[in-house]
């Protein structure tokens, strides 16, 4: 025999958890003060930040390619593995004329 259990006519709040502990943490860590919890973010920024990029792919069986940008508005790109190399040493280049890297202080005493 089997039991039909019956289906509430209106619906209501489930019971709400508390929040789980991590693993390995101890219980009541960050509630007993623990000073982990007040560090300064690691991601946090340091004032720097990406200014040019070189994207290289050189996938197996096919040619490589490579695209070298820079926020000054440098882009440039290249197919083949002598026009990929010459755009790397272009890219290493130009961080010595670009005006965003150029302009910065300690640069320009170097």
């Amino acid at each position: 025999l089997k039991s039909i259990t019956p289906t509430p006519d209106h619906p209501h709040a489930a019971k709400q958890a508390g929040p789980p502990a991590a693993v390995g943490e101890p219980k009541g860590a960050a509630r007993k003060g623990d000073r982990t919890a007040l560090r300064s973010d690691p991601h946090a920024g340091d004032g720097r930040y990406p200014v040019a990029w070189l994207h290289i792919s050189a996938p197996r069986g096919a040619a490589p390619t490579a695209t070298s940008r820079c926020l000054c508005g440098w882009d440039r790109s290249a197919i083949g593995q002598r026009r990929v190399l010459a755009l790397i040493t272009a890219h290493t280049d130009h961080r010595d004329t670009c005006p965003l890297r150029t302009n910065q202080e300690g640069r320009a005493a170097a």
